[in-house]
């Protein structure tokens, strides 16, 4: 029995374990890892891997099950959301970045069908690495996040079409040999076949298979499906991903498609690695080596011209100059379906030996480079944001017609002043929370958006949103932030939040600044930069988790909210109080008097303590309330004496411990307008 490709496959996952830690520690994509292996095992370095084509037959089964999960995850209603990033930003990337790649390359002297090739491989980025780091920094939902996840996503799809063009670009329609009708009649009854398949059969197959709970039987209809639709197209003269893909989308149809991923991506994850492997094997490092200023001046190149298309895009989508630059540079990276695609051009001739070693290599050091371009994408575009004059580039294309501010400090088509008012930054789903709660509360608010899609249609409602990039001092001086009395910023770009964060508080060193971000290490950094308030999701939602455990238990409510207004009072204080690390220099109620709060109370018309003076209510005593200030229409009664005689519409402004003002609220018989949050929503009290 021949052991020669098991004993290479052992050698390759041996290798491959110790490779990925490295990369892991050095906080490198694996897609790299893989590929660092190909090259070290393979015949250009220690040519230990013997089996080279066999190696390679397995990474066609890697490219078949990449494509059927690529085609099995395309949600049509996902891909709806994001419709505009997906169809009109992901197009016109792929489109600009092909044609500036297309005439670079025809004046480098290369043929229009190589020419055009080239550009269809440079215009693909890739979306393993991009997405692994937005996760890893939270900047998956950012809005840069979404417009390159919706560019990211139309290049996966698009790698069906361009694998279809390759034979035709190469003057070769059909591996059978058809006429260019035959070969489109096929190609439209696979489609049609898909169709039916995905509308009427597979799903009732699927259903049967399920119903028989056996695991076994469900994976081999999977793989029997996915498998059987690529040899179809393939016969059809075709290729084999496309059939995988196809497949992919006769399943996504089906209410069993998340269990077909699952089952399915252990076997894509091992045999797509033998994919990069092969690749990896069959790049010449001699080459790298002896040409190695050109490729590096070339691997440059395609960083510059990707961001440039990349950027221009994004610019076009009508967003700021910071979120153009970072968009740009985070997509400027050769993608690993650029790998697969060159594959198929190398079989039919539009790339040379020469060539191909230049693309595998210059490819390589794109994706090496991400994780570091990403990085500086930040401090670079806060650097020439701050250096940009014109107000069009730094806030984007459609500024002047979204309603930009200008630099009077007044909204464009606002006649109402701004003053003691709440600049709400983001109308996510925090943003939009917020802004109702202060309608209904009747305080004075505006939102700024950098989506110019959100700020148009949000206007047409009546509300008070403006395009703008908030961190840039003229939108906030725009906003009235010196005459602002709170800051919300709820977005969930946390560079972002820290700029916002650290201008407002110099432009406004009054104003109560609350952020929202999504981890806890964030509130360090937040509060250093001058946030009052940073309110960590991950923190927020534990909270909420173990009070509703709490009530399961049948644990009484007065404790939960004890419980947790503990938590929240003193867990705040001591992870700002160890965040920052030095001696305050003011004093904070929050933190340096833990569990009480400072809340108002209004007296409402038939109040038992209508008319009765502040000595004869005896609230301190009776309620355990200290009465700070009485706001009584225009007039502010500091410190009131015990004479001071108490009327309804009067506003008590009180200090005591949280469950004393809730006994208050309910001795008084109203509701409290809660200065700070969380007093009195304890319904229990």
């Amino acid at each position: 029995m021949d052991l020669t490709l098991f004993t290479d496959i052992e050698i390759i996952f041996g290798l491959s374990i110790f490779i990925l830690l490295v990369f892991h520690k050095a906080k490198l994509s694996p897609v790299l890892g893989f590929l660092v292996t190909g090259i070290v095992a393979g015949p250009h370095v220690l040519g230990i891997i013997r089996e080279v084509e066999q190696v390679e037959v397995l990474s066609e089964i890697g490219i078949i099950l990449l494509l059927f999960t690529i085609g099995v995850e395309m949600s049509i209603k996902e891909l709806w959301d994001i419709k505009r990033f997906v169809l009109v930003g992901g197009g016109l990337q792929v489109g600009i970045t092909t044609a500036l790649v297309y005439y670079i390359s025809l004046y480098m002297g290369h043929s229009p069908s190589t020419a055009l090739f080239l550009g269809f491989l440079v215009s693909l980025s890739s979306t393993a690495i991009v997405l692994k780091l937005f996760q890893e920094k939270g900047e998956t939902y950012t809005t840069y996040g979404k417009i390159s996840l919706g560019i990211l996503i139309f290049q996966d799809i698009v790698i069906v079409p361009m694998i279809l063009l390759t034979p035709i670009l190469a003057g070769v329609p059909s591996t059978s040999g058809d006429s260019p009708v035959t070969f489109l009649l096929k190609g439209l009854g696979i489609m049609l076949f898909v169709i039916v398949t995905a509308r009427w059969i597979m799903p009732a197959l699927l259903f049967r298979i399920a119903k028989t709970k056996n695991r076994e039987l469900f994976l081999l209809t999977i793989i029997f499906t996915v498998f059987g639709t690529a040899w179809l197209t393939s016969k059809a003269g075709l290729s084999l991903a496309l059939g995988a893909f196809l497949a992919g989308l006769i399943i996504s149809e089906s209410e069993y498609s998340h269990q077909a991923v699952g089952n399915m991506m252990p076997f894509k994850d091992v045999f797509i690695s033998f994919f990069f492997i092969s690749i990896g094997m069959l790049m010449d490092v001699g080459f790298f080596l002896e040409n190695i200023f050109t490729l590096l001046a070339l691997a440059a190149g395609v960083i510059l011209v990707k961001s440039m298309a990349s950027g221009l895009v994004t610019f076009l989508l009508g967003y700021p100059l910071r979120t153009t630059i970072i968009t740009g540079m985070t997509l400027a990276q050769v993608g690993e379906f650029s790998f697969v695609l060159s594959s198929f051009g190398k079989s039919y001739g539009l790339l040379d030996e020469s060539l191909y070693q230049a693309f595998l290599a210059v490819s390589i050091v794109t994706m090496a480079a991400t994780p570091f371009v990403m990085t500086f994408s930040h401090s670079f575009s806060h650097k020439l944001t701050n250096k940009t004059k014109n107000p069009i580039l730094v806030n984007g294309l459609y500024a002047k017609s979204m309603g930009i501010y200008s630099t009077n400090a007044m909204p464009v088509d606002e006649n109402v002043e701004l003053d003691d008012h709440l600049i709400i930054v983001g109308y996510g789903f925090n943003g939009k929370t917020v802004s109702n709660a202060a309608k209904t509360a009747g305080i004075p608010y505006v939102i700024i958006e950098t989506n110019p899609e959100t700020v148009r249609n949000e206007r047409k409602k009546g509300e008070r949103i403006y395009y703008g990039d908030a961190t840039h001092e003229v939108v906030l001086d725009s906003a009235n932030i010196k005459s602002a009395r709170v800051l919300v910023v709820g977005i969930s770009d946390f560079i972002g939040t820290r700029a916002i964060t650290d201008v407002a508080r110099r432009m406004n060193p009054d104003i109560y600044i609350i952020a929202r971000t999504r981890y806890m290490s964030e509130i360090k950094t937040l509060s250093q930069l001058g946030a009052d308030e940073v309110i960590p999701e991950e923190y927020e939602t534990s909270v909420e988790i173990f009070s509703r455990l709490l009530k399961k238990y049948l644990v009484p409510e007065e404790d939960i909210y004890s419980f947790t207004r503990e938590i929240r009072a003193n867990g705040y204080s001591m992870l700002r109080k160890h965040s920052v690390g030095t001696k305050k220099d003011t004093f904070s109620l929050k933190d340096d008097l833990p569990g009480l709060d400072v809340t108002s109370f209004k007296i409402k018309e038939g109040s038992l303590i209508h008319g009765s003076t502040l000595k004869d209510a005896d609230l301190r005593n009776i309620h355990g309330a200290t009465v700070l200030a009485i706001r009584r229409g225009e007039q502010i009664i500091e410190n009131p004496v015990g004479d001071t005689q108490l009327l309804s519409g009067d506003l008590l402004i009180v200090l005591g411990k949280p469950e004393r003002l809730c006994q208050l609220r309910n001795f008084l018989g109203g509701d409290a307008d809660t200065v700070s949050s969380g007093v009195c929503s304890y319904e229990g009290a």
